[in-house]
Parts: structure tokens; sequence; C-alpha cells
């Protein structure tokens, strides 16, 4: 296993859910690891990112105060905590490694196959 997202599934608006993603070790110790998403139609977006060891986090605007990212170096897994979820969190969920601390989907070169969330009214 290099990345493995799983958590997704099917949640009403308001209600949370929690991602989690698993590692193998040389792809995780060291790195940034970043949560993206992609709706239908829509482009991959950056959602959270977290340093290495896990000081500092980094989050888009639409889930700021809702989602949290964290990571647990000891297990090799990454996992983002979203709560107050809205119907435009709908999409796939990736989670993906980093050597810099960036959002742009291009500096990272590791991707898990993705986890849907699906948030209903």
């Amino acid at each position: 296993v290099q990345l493995q997202a799983s958590g997704g599934g099917l949640v009403q608006a308001g209600g949370s859910l929690r991602l989690s993603c698993a590692a193998s070790r040389q792809i995780f110790s060291g790195y940034v690891m970043g949560w993206f998403r992609q709706a239908p139609m829509m482009e991959r977006e950056f959602v959270a990112a977290i340093s290495w060891p896990g000081v500092r986090t980094l989050y888009t605007d639409s889930v700021k105060g809702r989602f949290t990212i964290s990571r647990d170096n000891a297990k090799n897994m990454v996992y983002l905590q979203m709560n107050s979820l809205k119907n435009e969190d709908t999409a796939i969920y990736y989670c993906a490694r980093s050597a810099t601390f960036l959002e742009s989907p291009a500096t990272y070169d590791f991707w898990g196959q993705g986890t849907q969330v699906t948030v209903s009214s």
C-alpha cells in the first residue's frame, strides 16, 4: 500500500465524517500530506495540508472552521475530520504527499485512489 484513502460515505448536511489515509512509511515519513477533492465536472481542488511532523496546517477558505487535518506519524496515517458538512462538499477526496507545503496539486507526487463523500440535503 502506498496511499489508500477510506472513510467516505453518504451523510446528511450538517453531519460529520472522518477520512483516513494509510501510507507506506517511505512515502509518509518526512513529507507534507494533503487532502484534495474533485467534484463532477470540476477540477481537483486543494482542501488541507499538514506539515511534517504536524506543526503547521493549511486549509482552503471554504472548509476553515469545519475541517481538521491531522496525522499520526507512528501509524503512518493522515486524517481529515469533516464537520458541518454541506452539499458543496460532495466530491471524491484524495490524499497525497508533497515535499513542499503548498496548495498546488502539481507539487504532490503520490496520490491515493480517492474515497467518495456525498452530502445530501
